[in-house]
């Protein structure tokens, strides 16, 4: 088990060494075609397994971490404004690298790379599909079989999503920082990687009774859109040989999180067709200088939700090509870690 040092700063989630990631509510995409990035549609609350002891699940006691509230076939994607320096980040889904599809490790590789660099990475809307693409993270019950952890393992297990970050390492780390401060000595004081955040509310008092065994929920893909995940351009010596921090985060349905937490959880996904009626802005992402990262094997299979789910019939409304906007290139109270 890892040490900790992972804080919760509103709903950011601040991994030791300066890695920052938040949990954005999305549009979610047909699953035909390939698309814009969509638009965020707020952001996910998080909250700390460890203030609800008495209504989560033993099992999410004893993987710590934190959870948050995702609807049936929920989009969502993960920011990383507000990286505060150099990371290489793994993503799990199911413990099933999102990046490469291989099983999860506490090291990291190149052959392929099993990580994202912050914060070059600006952020993650799905499982690498290569070729310039992603497919779009959604929320599915265990059981079923949908999930990206179920097709590319056989098995539901694990659920949720897992994140694990490396620093640079040590003299690496110095280098980065002296460059950084003659930065600022030239051009005044530096803004950093992303917009300072709120801080974490206390946690209300929990509802009581003791805590059934809750549904499980994990990520499946959904359509495919037009996202690159960048190959790491230093050498895998750069990194730190351990990681500094890791978090589980549990998926929760939302009648589960109003039983844990007492608290309501966020409406329902709003309706694509009156999002895109509305006029609201779609995103393309694109960074010459960076070099994308080729499709892996145990990811190119994987199908989407719909597949277990039943077709979508809302209809869907592409966005106007005006709609369509081009992109160029304080802490809180510790996360408790646990077994997974």
């Amino acid at each position: 088990m890892t040490g900790t040092g992972v804080r919760i700063d509103g709903n950011t989630l601040r991994l030791p060494g300066g890695a920052a990631v938040r949990f954005v509510r999305t549009l979610r995409l047909p699953e035909t075609g390939t698309h814009p990035l969509p638009p965020g549609l707020g952001e996910f609350p998080v909250r700390r397994v460890s203030d609800y002891p008495d209504t989560v699940p033993e099992q999410w006691r004893a993987r710590g971490g934190v959870m948050l509230p995702v609807y049936l076939r929920e989009a969502m994607w993960l920011s990383f404004g507000g990286t505060t320096e150099p990371a290489a980040l793994q993503v799990g889904v199911g413990k099933v690298c999102a990046v490469s599809g291989k099983p999860w490790s506490d090291r990291l590789a190149r052959d392929p790379q099993n990580y994202v660099v912050l914060p070059r990475q600006p952020w993650l809307d799905g499982i690498n599909s290569g070729k310039g693409t992603v497919r779009q993270f959604v929320a599915v019950p265990l059981g079923l079989g949908a999930t990206v952890e179920g097709q590319v393992t056989g098995e539901e297990v694990w659920g949720g999503v897992q994140l694990q970050s490396f620093p640079l390492a040590e003299e690496r780390l110095a280098e980065w920082r002296e460059a950084q401060r003659r930065l600022r000595s030239a051009s005044g004081p530096a803004m950093g990687y992303g917009a300072a955040v709120p801080m974490a509310m206390a946690a209300p008092a929990a509802p009581a009774g003791a805590p059934p065994r809750a549904p499980s929920m994990g990520l499946g893909v959904g359509g495919s859109m037009r996202q690159e995940v960048y190959r790491d351009d230093r050498p895998l010596s750069d990194w730190a040989d351990t990681p500094a921090g890791r978090a589980f985060v549990h998926l929760v349905t939302p009648p589960e999180w109003r039983r844990i937490t007492g608290e309501a959880p966020p409406p329902s996904p709003v309706d694509r067709a009156a999002y895109t009626a509305a006029g609201l802005p779609w995103f393309d992402y694109y960074d010459q200088d960076a070099e994308d990262l080729a499709p892996t094997g145990p990811l190119e299979g994987v199908k989407p939700v719909g597949d277990w789910l039943g077709d979508d019939h809302e209809p869907w409304q592409p966005p106007g090509s005006h709609q369509v906007t081009k992109l160029g290139d304080a802490p809180g109270k510790p996360v408790e870690d646990g077994d997974w």
